[in-house]
């Protein structure tokens, strides 16, 4: 469990929480979760998601568990760092949307003295580390990976299994798009993907490419 760290009034830099996983893991929960204590707190409190989602509401950051938290919607990173700026708690969700200067504006918020908690997932669908999380990552102080359960094994699920065959890497959606895999379900999923394109293929372009090959 992650234990939120006291303020030291005597130190002036803030720090970094990332908190990563695949889709329906719980990373929204947490982040709401974390922001709603800092307000009980009377922290003065500010969460920004990508002007892009708007799946539940276009100013709220909904959790899939319906939970909720009021946001502001930006298109671009580095209006976070200029509407942030007097805050003590920022909080960034799906931070995976995000252009690459949101690293830059996180590490510059956590030098002002502010705690900034970032939510975003890891991978995309295709297993690949997602935009600017891995930098957030290294950068912050603390790192929290939640997992989901796995629909095919019931073990822990880490990968964002994409059922739909388009191809976007940025895809909104719920459980009609995606769904959390395991890593032997992914691998099984991907693989007979491969074998499914292979038998759909024109016979005579498969025949023809074996002839090339064989000359």
């Amino acid at each position: 469990m992650f234990l939120e760290n006291t303020v030291n009034h005597k130190e002036q830099f803030g720090w970094i929480e990332v908190i990563c996983g695949s889709m329906f893991s719980g990373k929204t929960e947490e982040l709401i979760r974390r922001l709603k204590r800092a307000q009980f707190a009377k922290q003065k409190v500010e969460i920004f998601k990508p002007a892009i989602d708007v799946r539940y509401d276009d100013e709220m950051v909904v959790s899939h568990d319906a939970n909720e938290i009021r946001s502001t919607p930006v298109p671009a990173a580095a209006n976070i760092r200029i509407l942030a700026d007097t805050c003590d708690v920022v909080g960034i969700d799906e931070a995976q949307f995000f252009d690459d200067e949101i690293v830059a504006v996180c590490n510059d918020l956590a030098n002002k003295g502010i705690r900034v908690i970032v939510a975003g997932l890891d991978m995309d669908f295709k297993g690949n580390p997602f935009g600017p999380m891995p930098a957030l990552m290294a950068t912050a102080e603390y790192v929290t990976k939640v997992h989901a359960v796995c629909t095919r094994t019931g073990n822990l699920a880490q990968f964002s299994y994409r059922k739909s065959k388009k191809d976007d890497l940025v895809l909104l959606g719920e459980t009609e798009e995606y769904e959390p895999l395991s890593r032997a379900a992914y691998y099984r999923a991907t693989l007979k993907e491969k074998v499914k394109d292979m038998e759909v293929k024109d016979p005579e372009e498969i025949t023809k490419n074996s002839n090339t090959s064989n000359e």
